[in-house]
């Protein structure tokens, strides 16, 4: 595959030290025409340099150059890295020196599109890089290091090749019914897909994991007005990111925060108090907090210890949720028992009393129970849906052995989830969804 030599900075801009890299077969050859060093022979392959960049006469910088050359590079071309003074001026001076003398400049994803095109990495591993890059806690980061290193690759290549086994005995049943070897049964047929349909309910399973700890728990705090909401995400932010008043109704439209506890990282929702109102603005606040508490992984209900209230909630029934009895250094009112069943954890938050332990409650919660973290986690929302089509399709298929079709019928459904699982991998895709897909990636990588 013939492609231009491409340029692009590889660090973020402002900092001491930027790197600029430089991919494809001119590499080498554009570097000698503006990098000075005193070695007089051609550079060798994973060594660095020193010297200077010039322009003609004009030195523009003392450098530091990293040479790597194809194949046992990550783009499987020559690759050069300028690792320069990390000034914007100096930076932008260097990369269009290096377009002067045949570079290009690099489009967003460029460098892991062509490690994915030269065969390096397959689609998933390229899609974990900007994962890497993007990961909110040592979870979603080491899921991501996981899926870099090809483990969903692995497991659904393996499905890939099943399933091209099935296809081609169809085709030989069809074509060749006389051989032997052709010989396949609609019980056989069954038994291989039910085995593969197993491997991807298990890979399922773990989708909503995977979700939570790519994105993060996304959370709501809800309760009544003036119980503290806004206090407990300040607590929790460990600083004031939301107006505390005395005056119930403050809070009047949803505030969003990404906090971190501990190992897990939480999307949260401030909401406004839920009552009855006829204030517009404020119903419309109140909409939006039970909208907020529908959607959410984890619900934190915020009650008022100090008054004997809170059974306006005790009817609601969200999956995870953890009832916070704020106001514990005031006299207790309250009546737990209503939320007997529930995960309850007295704090105040106006004197910090108390986070810790809702913070440990979280992690307990995301770390020990239905939400725990496991190896081979499907975590990518395009992946999701992608295995969900190729099961759907396989499902398709055994109804159509179970009605007694002719098992070519069961072919198009068969291909249809090879073609579906193929696509997360790059097996099977479009030009269009590769563009797509590295369009996302940042510049320089």
């Amino acid at each position: 595959m013939d492609m231009d030599t491409i340029v692009g900075i590889s660090t973020s801009t402002g900092g001491p030290i930027s790197i600029i890299r430089m991919s494809g077969k001119e590499s080498l050859a554009i570097l000698k025409k503006i990098f000075f060093w005193k070695d007089s022979d051609s550079p060798k392959s994973h060594r660095i340099y020193y010297g200077w960049i010039v322009d003609g006469d004009e030195k523009l910088d003392e450098v530091l150059v990293s040479v790597m050359l194809a194949p046992k590079t990550f783009t499987r071309e020559d690759v050069v890295e300028i690792n320069c003074h990390g000034g914007a001026l100096v930076v932008q001076k260097i990369i269009l020196l290096l377009i002067k003398n045949g570079a290009r400049l690099a489009d967003p994803g460029e460098f892991t599109k062509r490690a994915f095109l030269n065969g390096r990495i397959d689609l998933s591993q390229a899609e974990a890089v900007m994962d890497i890059i993007n990961a909110k806690s040592e979870m979603s980061h080491k899921a991501a290091l996981d899926q870099l290193q090809g483990r969903l690759a692995l497991l659904l290549n393996a499905s890939c090749e099943a399933l091209l086994t099935i296809l081609a005995r169809i085709e030989m049943a069809i074509d060749y019914p006389e051989y032997e070897e052709a010989d396949i049964t609609a019980h056989d047929i069954r038994l291989e897909l039910e085995k593969i349909m197993g491997g991807i309910d298990k890979l399922l399973s773990t989708a909503k994991q995977g979700k939570i700890i790519r994105e993060g728990i996304k959370t709501a705090i809800i309760g009544e007005p003036n119980v503290g909401k806004s206090s407990l995400l300040n607590a929790l932010a460990g600083e004031d990111r939301a107006i505390v008043t005395h005056i119930p109704g403050t809070t009047r439209d949803v505030l969003r925060e990404s906090i971190r506890i501990g190992n897990v990282f939480l999307e949260i929702a401030d909401t406004a108090g839920i009552r009855a109102t006829d204030d517009v603005i404020e119903s419309e606040g109140v909409a939006r907090s039970v909208q907020e508490s529908q959607q959410a992984d984890l619900v934190l209900l915020v009650l008022d210890g100090s008054q004997p209230t809170g059974h306006y909630f005790a009817h609601e029934k969200w999956e995870h949720v953890i009832v916070v009895v704020n106001k514990s250094d005031l006299p207790q009112k309250i009546d737990k028992t209503t939320f007997a069943s529930a995960a309850i954890v007295e704090i105040s938050a106006k004197h910090h009393i108390g986070i810790d332990k809702l913070g440990e409650k979280i992690q307990e919660i995301f770390l020990h129970g239905q939400i725990e973290y496991g190896h081979d986690l499907v975590t990518n929302a395009r992946h999701i849906v992608l295995i969900n089509s190729a099961r759907c399709s396989l499902g398709n298929a055994l109804d159509a052995i179970d009605g007694g079709m002719y098992i070519d019928f069961a072919a198009i459904d068969i291909h249809a989830a090879y073609a579906a699982l193929g696509e997360i991998t790059g097996i099977v895709v479009t030009d269009e969804l590769i563009d797509k897909i590295f369009s996302e990636f940042c510049l320089g990588k």
